[in-house]
């Protein structure tokens, strides 16, 4: 008697060799960028170390001292304007992050994205190392750490474009805001990682807080040298479906039928729109990227959004410190809780945008309810370690749930857009317009809240309620068009002949 396919086999088998290419690309590109979140998260950790108030701190009794109130400290961090001097160390970052930006999605168009990827990889291993490194050499120098900062910025300009491009080279538009949802939780993984790393060395050698993520996000740089493909049509598989011919009648961002599985491929024996590869197709202009509809709205949108969320990224763990009076290594980890709510956000945010079609108005209404849960926050979140732990998963849900949405499934289905007209080398470029105009909020928001927050931090939670408010205003137009387009009113789609 024949015996029957065990049970792990039949699971294994039901899966197409398309299906475990598709996962296997979207398990490697939530793994690079998770390590690049997780190499910049450690600077927040290590503030509440490098500047702290030494009278809580127990003293060696052969230290030969001359400040009793900043012996603990690490210069040039040990002075009354440290605030500004982090601040000035994260904007070295975040604007030359915000700069290359622009430049890396025309590169990222240009080149091999394996090749790219690896190199951005492995050089921002180096840098982050090089800040870490900075404590073994007794490094006290502002401009060494700003330098530090900057090329890393830089190098890391790889990453977003780059991987959004070759998920959106790999994935069709079915499920893509869930599908995406849960892959961006890659930035809270990467962020949370990066929390606990830091915080086991971060109170004995803070330097290590660096050089183990520089070596982590290296080693990845390895990997993606020698496993990761670009392209389905480089192993033979099928390429995804980006959009319906009958598109140019709905509305902007309309998804495409919801039984569209992500994974699956065009019925054969179909002529579907496939935004194919194609090598003589030029790649798309800056202007003409900045032409395609919802690409200006969004970006601006992102602009406040992530003006927020940065601010959290780089200040949160300082602010628990302070105001709730936690130790550095206990305030880096409730900070975690925060991108622990931000995974939960980036999923809803995909699944709502998925079933009602509007990416925009998911946005609006996330954007709307966050600027009351910061400023609840600020003034109830830290009345008990219940209260602290609720309010930071909720407000990590409202604030990163259109920033993740906006910079994955928005900018895939943007990239892919039916005016490009079978232009599939325009993902890149719109990813890193979009990212890049956010990028110069990430920037704004920490040099922001090192400037107003020797005034209170009220003041700060005033600037980032306003910022809210307004990428809440910046999406009106789009919200208004999708409202329309579930009225039935179609605005039909405007030529582009030129991009």
């Amino acid at each position: 008697m024949r015996s029957s396919l065990a049970p792990g086999i039949k699971v294994i088998t039901s899966f197409s060799r398309d299906s475990w290419y598709r996962g296997f690309i979207l398990f490697l590109t939530f793994l690079f960028y998770t390590s690049y979140h997780l190499s910049r998260k450690p600077i927040s950790v290590v503030k509440s170390q490098l500047h702290r108030n030494c009278s809580n701190v127990i003293r060696p009794a052969d230290l030969n001292i001359t400040n009793n109130d900043t012996w603990c400290d690490w210069a040039p961090f040990d002075q009354d304007n440290y605030q500004t001097l982090f601040g000035a160390v994260d904007n070295s970052f975040l604007v030359a992050y915000a700069i290359g930006m622009f430049f890396s999605g025309i590169f990222g168009e240009r080149l091999p994205l394996r090749y790219y990827l690896s190199t951005g990889m492995i050089l921002s291993g180096i840098f982050t190392s090089l800040f870490g490194l900075g404590y073994y050499w007794n490094i006290h120098s502002i401009w060494y750490y700003a330098f530090v900062q900057a090329m890393n910025g830089l190098v890391q300009t790889t990453g977003w474009p780059a991987v959004v491009a070759c998920v959106g080279n790999w994935f069709g538009k079915g499920k893509r805001g869930f599908i995406m949802g849960v892959w961006n939780s890659h930035t809270s993984v990467g962020n949370i990682l990066g929390s606990l790393i830091a915080g086991v060395f971060v109170s004995s050698a803070w330097g290590l807080s660096f050089i183990v993520p520089g070596i982590i996000i290296g080693a990845t740089g390895v990997l993606c040298f020698f496993f990761l493909v670009e392209h389905p049509e480089d192993v033979n598989c099928t390429p995804p479906q980006h959009h319906q011919e009958s598109a140019e009648q709905e509305p902007l961002l309309r998804n495409a039928s919801s039984n569209e599985e992500i994974f699956s491929s065009p019925p054969p024996g179909t002529a579907p729109s496939v935004v194919e590869r194609s090598e003589d197709t030029e790649a798309i202009s800056f202007c003409g990227a900045l032409r395609i509809p919802g690409v200006v709205e969004f970006s601006l949108c992102l602009l406040f959004a992530k003006l927020v969320s940065y601010t959290f990224l780089y200040w949160l763990p300082l602010y628990i410190a302070n105001v709730a009076q936690f130790d550095p290594k206990a305030a880096g980890d409730m900070s975690t809780l925060f991108d622990v709510g931000g995974i939960i956000g980036g999923i809803m945010a995909g699944v709502v945008s998925d079933y009602t079609g509007g990416r925009a108005s998911t946005c609006c209404v996330m954007l709307i309810f966050a600027a009351p849960m910061l400023f609840l926050y600020n003034h109830v979140g830290q009345n008990g370690v219940p209260t602290t732990i609720g309010m930071l998963l909720v407000c990590g849900a409202l604030v990163n749930g259109p920033y993740a949405l906006i910079t994955t499934a928005v900018s895939a289905d943007l990239g892919t857009h039916e005016c490009l007209r079978g232009n599939s080398r325009a993902l890149s470029t719109v990813t890193a317009i979009i990212d890049g105009t956010g990028s110069i909020g990430a920037a704004l928001g920490p040099l922001l809240a090192g400037v107003i927050s020797p005034t209170g931090w009220n003041n700060v939670f005033y600037m980032l309620i306003t910022s809210d408010c307004l990428a809440c205003l910046l999406l009106s137009r789009l919200v208004y068009k999708e409202i329309r387009g579930w009225c039935g009113y179609h605005t039909r789609m405007r030529g582009f002949k030129e991009i």
